[in-house]
């Protein structure tokens, strides 16, 4: 990591072009770092105290190689703002070790800073969130045929899964045997799940009665399917070569 170039420059007795990075910023090297554009210190209930010092506008120093190695031109500067968070303990009871974040946006202030690494620990819940939805409420389940389709089936995803939330205090704890017993507002949305049936038959219902129907002729016996199913693309992308030397291999 390079930090940026300072501002006004004072040129060498010997002249010169000013130079395109600043100083050379090592994470293991704290003499390195020099003052920090904005520090905060948070008191967490998991954590402890935790300390979040970050610089402005530190950006990388880019190479030709693997995703810019086809890149014209001159290379850009992709700055951002570098994020040392230390804290007093982990849950686990490990040692706590630093943790370096970089975000995308310059300037930002003791509160933004704050912002992005608290939002950085809530991945967990994020990812145990994913988790939920695709093996508990069958987010991947469908074998859908569009993209549009694709989106209302996220969107009642979601609703179902804000329904298993606002109703966590009216269920009670179904626990398996080998699980830990959970308050009744702090149940999580599987053990909500599990308990829904219970609770199922006592809310009220805006839909009316559903009417009988049986199902339509379909297709001739013998018929084909004249009207496939779009291909939509999903995505991949080929190997880059990793130097100038495998991309010129390659052309041949």
């Amino acid at each position: 990591m390079r930090k940026p170039v300072p501002v006004p420059w004072t040129s060498p007795p010997q002249g010169g072009h000013p130079p395109k990075h600043g100083k050379e910023f090592r994470f293991t090297k704290p003499e390195t770092w020099g003052a920090p554009d904005a520090a905060t210190t948070q008191v967490t209930d998991r954590y402890g105290t935790a300390r979040a010092m970050a610089w402005n506008r530190i950006h990388p120093r880019l190479t030709t190689r693997s995703a810019w190695i086809d890149h014209t031109g001159e290379l850009p500067f992709i700055e951002g703002t570098l994020i040392r968070l230390q804290v007093d303990r982990l849950p686990g009871g490990n040692d706590p070790l630093p943790v370096w974040l970089w975000s995308s946006v310059t300037g930002l202030t003791g509160e933004g800073v704050d912002v992005r690494w608290q939002a950085f620990l809530r991945r967990f819940d994020l990812e145990h969130t994913f988790r939920l939805m695709k093996q508990t409420l069958g987010w991947t389940r469908p074998k859908l045929r569009t993209p549009e389709a694709g989106d209302r089936w996220t969107w009642l995803v979601i609703a179902a899964h804000t329904q298993l939330r606002l109703t966590r205090e009216a269920t009670a704890d179904l626990r398996r045997p080998w699980g830990r017993p959970a308050e009744p507002a702090r149940l999580t949305p599987a053990r909500v799940r599990r308990g829904f049936r219970n609770l199922r038959p006592h809310l009220a219902c805006p839909a009316r009665a559903p009417k009988p129907s049986t199902p339509g002729p379909g297709r001739p016996l013998g018929s084909r399917n004249r009207r496939p199913a779009t291909r939509c693309d999903v995505g991949k992308t080929t190997r880059r070569p990793e130097s100038i030397i495998e991309r010129d291999s390659l052309r041949g």
